[in-house]
């Protein structure tokens, strides 16, 4: 991506972190739920609790990777700048 980058995720206003603000971003986000769903439903009963945590850890760790990638670098905001 060039230039003219279109971000799928905002900085958020307070804190650090980012927001879904593209259809792609919510996408993303919709498909970490379900992920999250699924596991709940198919891993933890199937391969218990530490594996269910692994399979967590895993995803929160391709969502950051995929906001860290589409969106802004991220830092601590206090809602003053932009």
């Amino acid at each position: 991506m060039g230039s003219d980058r279109r971000y799928w995720f905002a900085a958020k206003r307070y804190g650090w972190g980012w927001t879904p603000v593209t259809w792609e971003g919510w996408v993303v986000l919709l498909a970490f739920v379900l992920l999250m769903i699924a596991g709940s439903i198919l891993v933890l009963p199937r391969y218990g609790l530490l594996r269910f945590y692994a399979y967590v850890a895993v995803l929160i760790a391709v969502l950051t990777f995929v906001c860290w990638r589409t969106g802004p670098p991220p830092r601590w905001r206090w809602g003053d700048d932009h």
